[in-house]
């Protein structure tokens, strides 16, 4: 079987179709992705207000030692199972403002230029942990836990399928996934009205 490693097509990778699945054009974030603020779906990514407080998520996890942007971009990720993911655009200008307040000052850390927090930021941390409160909490509460589940197992079908494919059996997988999404649409006709009046 062909993988999407060395030698093999990228995206026979499980690990690149998910960065093409979940982000970028036609991911969660993007233009009419499953997320998509276009579609409705039931969740937006990219960082927006709503999905938790980027101030407070860097200040607490800054705490833990210095980090750089974009370890700060993937650890929020991470704690929210990949249901907020900050843009680089609203969180460098967050580093950048609670530098001005004197919280955090920029250090290199393992070669790279990192923020970790001033005496003055760890005494507002300590003083102001309710305040803070649980950001990456507050990102993923609103959203119900079988979406979650359907996010996860959509993902998997979608990294079996690549696979599938990279193995040479393209037109059976998008036999299998035509099928599935008749299958899908079969439960939305069931629930339409059985009278409903003729146009």
């Amino acid at each position: 079987m062909a993988s999407g490693g060395r030698g093999g097509p990228p995206w026979a990778d499980p690990r690149m179709f998910k960065a093409m699945f979940w982000g970028g054009p036609g991911g969660p974030g993007g233009v009419g992705g499953p997320g998509s603020q276009h579609r409705g779906g039931p969740h937006r990514r990219g960082g927006r207000a709503r999905r938790g407080d980027v101030r407070a998520a860097l200040l607490l996890l800054i705490e833990g030692g210095p980090q750089n942007g974009y370890q700060l971009i993937q650890e929020i990720e991470r704690r929210t199972e990949g249901m907020w993911k900050p843009s680089p655009g609203s969180v460098y200008p967050a580093l950048q403002q609670l530098e001005d307040e004197g919280l955090v000052r920029a250090v290199e850390f393992e070669g790279k230029r990192a923020f970790e927090l001033t005496e003055e930021g760890r005494t507002y941390v300590d003083g102001n942990r309710e305040e803070l409160g649980d950001p990456f909490a507050a990102a993923t509460g609103d959203v119900d836990e079988n979406v979650m589940d359907l996010r996860g197992l959509m993902f998997q079908v979608g990294a079996a399928a690549m696979q599938v494919v990279a193995a040479g059996h393209t037109d059976e997988a998008k036999k299998i996934l035509a099928d599935a999404r008749r299958q899908l649409y079969k439960i939305l006709a069931e629930d339409e009205p059985e009278d409903r009046p003729e146009a």
